[in-house]
Formats: structure tokens, sequence, C-alpha cells
């Protein structure tokens, strides 16, 4: 009986599904021929997984037709060309046609074993994007397709010695089990980093622009010694601009080599470069359609004729100008700068072409993603306003508003061109809410108070209003608080805040051996905030404070005399005002800007105490680069007494431990009293001062290992400060300390810990040089 056979055998290797389908046919054919006829029925057998019908739909040979020896030699190809079946052999019993097919198996799993450098979830899903995934028709040319991708991603993180091994094991029903093995090997060092064609610069001067470096003291932490095809290419961008940016406008970089070692654990690079010659600036001239703002726009140009050709400033120059055409309601301007050089003289000229486009306003402003949150809430945030002009500032300004209230972990306003309107765009306020109350019962550790319970119940974004309610509850031996509050961020439409206190704070000096006294303040407050910047606040405010004062019988004598002057209880009715300015890019792990703010308490011709108290704080980040941040704090704190009174010893300042001057017991420098012991002899106690002056710097740096996972850093201080007794500040009394200290936003909750060591020690000063407080909700 004749018939038609083809097989896709598998050897060592594999070959290929079109060559194998070839050969195939061509035995075939050689082999014999047959008549053609006519098909009065098909028969599928040997499938297992496939249904009939799939085969069905891929034969191209139908029930009724004529079949030929070509037809036949089709109807393989293309049972092969579906990559299920690894033998398709077609037989011809009477006028009926028989597939005899050969299934390839089905994957069962796939497994990586020994990647560390990748996710393994995320490594499974980009195999099985491949075609290699569980329930897939197992194809050994995607297998080693994979393999080999697999290593050129591990060459791209510098593992040159990566080697990736397939095992395939057969599984019952046709199907297979692949894991794929790791070996990641170590990360290529760089051995050396070689210049050619060098000449305004040295050799050193353009290492010191490049991430990469060979192995030094350093590169232990930073990882700069280890090669990546990522972070070269990001080095050679940053030559470019280094050149561009000292007038060499013709800068390129020609060829780069990397070499490998035998061992596979150096790397060699060399980077050739063409400088070119040095330009200045001739001429910077405007055109296009300038709107009549030509002189405006040249006070936003930084690269003035004579200088030095710059990149950046070029580049900063026609954002600035971009960015106030933004302002002015030009939402899709352009401005580009077209170079012309002049070579022999060693001079470029540039043209700013200014096109605004059509000028656009606001038809309406759309928000979404506030399920809990009114819009009222949102709206009154923004400085955009519908039917204005468009006003790039004040959109941007709008968005850090909606940030700064902390009801949401994301905030996007886009731009949505209106169809049929070019003069009109819509803005969508998309926010992505995030829960603002909680209930809190925590415990807190710290090396001088042990544990410390504490329990709150704050609602930031009460039924979706943007008002504040609070009760906080901390037992702390030293200090004890039990306070209520209430804000209204928007008491008027204009912004101006009201908020309501009541508290009471427990000063417990005996716990700590601090003295043997307590001190006891309650109150009850109303305060008013007044925005008159989009940075700053003006608050004021009245509170009623009564102050009780328990001795023990080892009181210090300061305190026995407070007693004599004022009683055990010495009310006050107090005026409040302050100010602050916010300028920071986080309020928990802040990088740049300032935190300002300045505080006074004066007591009215009410109660039994005359003083005034006021305090300044000022914190300053500067980020050196994406990890490294240089931070500057100062704190200082004046109380005086007048009208012929004394000043309350229970309203003094305290320094000393974490927030003052570390390495120092916490609240012990400063002046300080003698308490008689009952056998007689004596202790020094700290009274604290009616003055305070606190400095410390920080360089911030990630942990070692943590890549820039900023809810965990690192630093390196020098704290500086005292207390001082009545109206005299002797900065010669200062205490020093340094040391090194960690933070962290732990799960847990936040942790500070730091180890100091004073600098100037005096004789009854009390240190401390492990410090950590660490606090969590559960």
């Amino acid at each position: 009986m004749p018939f038609l056979r083809s097989r896709l055998r598998r050897g060592r290797s594999a070959v290929r599904l079109a060559i194998v389908s070839a050969v195939a046919l061509l035995a075939a054919r050689a082999a014999f021929a047959f008549d053609p006829f006519v098909v009065r029925d098909i028969r599928i057998e040997g499938v297992q997984r496939t249904e009939p019908g799939t085969v069905f739909s891929y034969l191209p040979v139908k029930v009724g037709e004529r079949l030929t020896e070509e037809g036949a030699s089709e109807a393989v190809r293309a049972l092969f060309a579906t990559g299920f079946f690894r033998d398709v052999r077609l037989e011809v019993d009477g006028d009926v046609l028989v597939v005899y097919v050969e299934e390839r198996p089905a994957i069962a799993s796939v497994d990586v074993v020994g990647a560390k450098e990748f996710d393994k979830e995320a490594l499974k899903k980009v195999l099985r994007d491949q075609g290699l995934g569980e329930s897939l028709i197992f194809d050994r040319s995607v297998l080693e397709r994979a393999e080999q991708e697999l290593k050129q991603q591990y060459l791209a993180r510098g593992r040159y010695a990566a080697s990736v091994t397939s095992t395939i094991t057969p599984l019952e029903r046709n199907r297979v089990g692949i894991v794929l093995t790791v070996d990641e090997g170590d990360v290529a060092r760089i051995g050396a980093i070689r210049f050619v064609g060098n000449k305004a610069f040295t050799e050193k001067q353009l290492l010191d622009e490049m991430r990469l470096t060979t192995p030094n003291w350093f590169t232990w932490y930073s990882k700069a010694d280890q090669y990546s095809r990522e972070k070269f290419a990001g080095d050679l961008e940053t030559l470019r601009s280094f050149y561009l940016d000292r007038g060499y406008l013709e800068f390129e970089v020609q060829s780069t080599q990397v070499s490998i070692t035998p061992d596979r654990e150096r790397v060699e690079l060399t980077i050739a470069i063409r400088e070119g010659e040095q330009y200045r600036v001739k001429d910077v001239g405007f055109g296009g359609t300038l709107l009549g703002r030509e002189a405006e726009f040249a006070e936003r140009v930084t690269l003035k004729p004579g200088d030095v050709f710059s990149g950046s400033k070029l580049t900063e120059s026609t954002k600035r100008i971009s960015d106030r055409l933004g302002e002015l309601g030009y939402a899709f301007a352009n401005v580009n700068a077209v170079p012309t050089i002049d070579r022999d003289n060693r001079e470029v000229s540039f043209q700013i072409l200014v096109d605004p486009a059509r000028r656009v306003y606001v038809r309406r402003i759309n928000v979404a993603g506030n399920s809990r949150t009114r819009d009222e809430v949102i709206r009154r945030e923004l400085r955009q306003f519908e039917d204005a002009w468009y006003d790039a500032d004040k959109i941007r300004l709008s968005r850090e508003r909606v940030s700064r209230l902390g009801y949401f972990t994301d905030v996007r306003i886009d731009t949505q061109p209106v169809p049929d309107a070019p003069d009109q765009v819509d803005l969508n306020v998309v926010v992505t809410e995030q829960p603002t109350g909680n209930v809190t019962f925590g415990v807190g550790f710290s090396s001088t108070e042990k544990v410390i319970l504490s329990a709150s119940l704050n609602q930031q974004n009460f039924m979706g209003t943007g008002k504040s309610l609070g009760l906080t509850v901390n037992t702390s031996k030293l200090f004890r608080t039990v306070a209520l509050s209430y804000v209204d961020p928007y008491f008027t439409p204009d912004g101006v805040s009201r908020a309501f206190d009541l508290y009471t704070r427990t000063y417990n000096a005996s716990e700590l051996d601090l003295g043997d006294y307590r001190i006891r303040s309650s109150g009850i407050g109303l305060r008013f905030g007044v925005p008159y910047t989009e940075y700053d606040r003006l608050s004021f405010g009245l509170v009623a404070e009564r102050n009780d004062v328990k001795l023990g019988t080892l009181a210090p004598s300061r305190y026995i005399q407070q007693v004599a002057n004022f009683g055990e209880s010495a009310s006050a009715l107090l005026a409040t005002a302050g100010w602050a300015r916010d300028s920071r890019d986080s309020a928990l792990i802040p990088t740049r800007g300032r935190l300002q703010s300045a505080t006074l308490d004066v007591t009215l011709p009410v109660g039994d105490l005359r003083y005034w108290r006021a305090a300044y704080k000022h914190e300053w980040y500067y980020p050196l680069n994406r990890d490294y941040t240089i931070a500057l704090y100062g704190d200082l704190g004046f109380g005086r007494a007048f009208g012929g009174n004394p000043y309350p010893l229970f309203k003094n300042f305290y320094a000393g431990g974490i927030g003052s001057v570390r390495g120092y017991y916490p609240s012990s420098l400063g002046p300080k009293d003698f308490e008689q012991l009952l056998n007689g002899g004596f202790r020094e106690v700290p009274l604290g001062g009616q003055s305070r002056v606190v400095g410390s710097a920080e360089f911030i740096f990630p942990l070692p290992g943590t890549g820039s996972d900023r809810t965990i850093r690192t630093f390196v201080f020098l704290d500086a400060g005292n207390v001082f007794e009545g109206t005299s500040i002797d900065l010669g009394d200062l205490r020093y300390s340094a040391g090194l200290g960690l933070s962290w936003l732990s799960p847990i909750g936040p942790l500070k810990l730091s180890v100091a060591f004073p600098i100037n020690k005096e004789t009854g000063d009390r240190t401390q040089r492990l410090q950590f407080q660490v606090g969590t909700g559960f």
C-alpha cells in the first residue's frame, strides 16, 4: 500500500525543524510515488493532548479533495510547522487518509536554581514569554535560546564566569520537567581603565568623573570596581557631559574595548576619545515667535558671549525659557538652540528658536482616585483654576501641596487636550489614597528609659474632610503625656486653621536619678494658623496652664525655693506666637530643603507666673548626589522672667542625649544643684537652664549593602551644645561629641541608634556612649 512517511529524529544536538522537514520530504519522494486519489475520509492516530480538531484545522487536505504527491508533501510540512509534533506520517487505507502523529512532550514544570542576581519569579516569567513555561510545548531550540539569553543577562551585570546548565527529566503522560541550574560566578572586577586621545585633561581628571574605578579601600562598599555594561554606558555619557560643559563641542567617544582576563575575573577598559577644539560662545540670538519678550527670554539665558561653551548651561537656558512660556499658558511650547560653528576662530553662535504654539487655558479639572477624601479637600490645595490660562508653575505647586497633605501615596496631574478645541486642555488630578486613620498600641525601648508603652488614636483625614483628630498617651518614665488635639486646616476658606489642645505632661526626674521631684503641667489651648506664602505659616493662640510641683525628701534646694516662691501649684495664661517654613522634599527622610520654626510664649497679667520663652530651630539638608547628604541642625532657646518675678525652674531648657548632644546622659548637661542623701552624702542633679544652644552636623549615606534604600541610613556626626543659667552664654562651655549613627524606618517602628564619643567631658558630666530608641505599633 503506498504511503508517505517523514520523521523528525533527535541526535546529539537539536536539528532545525525546517531542515528536518525538507530532508524527510526529499527522502520520501526519492523512495516512492503513489497515484493521486480522492479522499473519502481522514483518520487521526496518535494524539494524546492535542484535540483532533486542532490537527484538522492545520491539515490542508479536506474530505472530497483529490490528494496528489505535492499535496501530501504540503500536508506533512504544515503539520510539522505547528511545532506540536516531532514525527508525522501519512498512510493511505483504501480511499481513507490516515494521519499518524507523535506529539512533542509538554512542559510540566520549569525551575531556576542558583540565581541570586535576579528575582527567580521574574526570570520564570521572562522564560515563559519566550516559550519555556508550564503547559507549553517543549522545543529544545527554545531552551537553548533561553540559556543563551540568561547568560547574556549575567554578562551585562559583569558576571563573565556565569554558566547555565539545563536538565530535562522525562515524566509520565509525555511530559518533561526542566531545571535551569545557574552558577553565577563572581562579578568581574576592573583591573585597569585607560584613555587614548585625551590631551586637555589628565587620566586622573577623567577617572574622577566616572563611577567605575579600580579597586581601592572604599570599593568594598561602593561596588564601583565591579564592571557592568549599564554602569559603563552611564560613565561614557558622564564623560560627554564633562567635555561639553568645558567647551569641547565636537567631543566624541570613538571606540571602547573591554578585555577579559583568562580567569574571567578581571576586565580592562580602554576608551578612545577625540576631544576636538574648545569653543567659546560668539553670540546668542533669538528667532521664531518671541511674543515681544525677547529681553525677558535673554535674561533667562545663562550662557553669555565670551563664555566657554557649556552644554548644561545651554540646556538650562532653553528649559527656563520653556518653563516661562508654560507659566504664560503655552503648554506645548518648543524651544530649540541651533548652533553655527566657526571652526577657524573656535567660536559657536546659537540661535534660540522659540515656537510657543497656541496659548491654552484650562477648561476643566477632574479629580479621580479619591474614594474617601472629598473633592473639596483636594481642590482647595490647587493653585491652577478652571477657566484660567494654563500655568505650569501653578500646576507644579498644586501637585506639591496635594502631596504634602499626607493623605496620598501618589499624586499625578495629567494634561489632556480637548478634542476639537486646540486652545483648551483638561487637567486630570489622579491620587492614590493611603489609610489616614489608625489606632495603635505600642511599645518602645530606649537605652535610658527601657520599656515605654504608648497608645494613640489618630485620624488625619476625619470622615474625608481633611480635619485631624488625635489622642496620644505615652508612659515614658521621664516624660509622661496624655494629649488630645483637633485641627481644622481650613477654618476659613482662605486657609486659616484652628486647633484645640488639651494635655497633661509629667516630668518625673526621680525615675532616672535626675532629681527627687516631679512636675506636672496641664493645659488647654486654642491656636490659629495663617498661611502667608506657599511655604510659610504664622500661628498664634492662648494656652491656660497649671503647673504642679511635688518634692521628695531629697529635693534640690533650688526647687525647694521654687515652691517657696510660687507654692506647689502655679497657673499661667500664655499668649503664643509662631512661624514655620518647610521646604523639605520629605518629612520622614529629607535629602534637600529647610525646616525652620520660631515660637514665642509670653504670660499675660493673669495667674502666678511672669515669663517669656522663645525657641528657634533650623534644619538644612543639602544633597551632594543621589546617595550622600549633608545635614546641619541648630536649636536656640531663651527664657526670661519679667515684672520682678523669678523665672520658674520647670520652664528650663535641657540638653544631652539623642536630639541634642549625643554621648551625654539625657537632660544632664548645664547647671547642677546638690541633693543631700540619707547617708549624709551629696549628689549632683541637673537643673536645666534659661538658655540653650545646640548644633549638629551630619554626613548621611546609605548603609553598606542596602544600595539606595532611603528607609535605612547611616551617618557620622559632630554635636555641640549646652544649657546656661541666667542670661550669660559662654560658648567656651559647650560640650562636643562625635560618632556614628543609624536611622531606620523599620517594620516595627522608627529606630534611632548612635555611638558617640564625648570630646571635652568635664568633671561631673554623665556620659552614655550607646544611645537608642525604637517604637512600634501593633
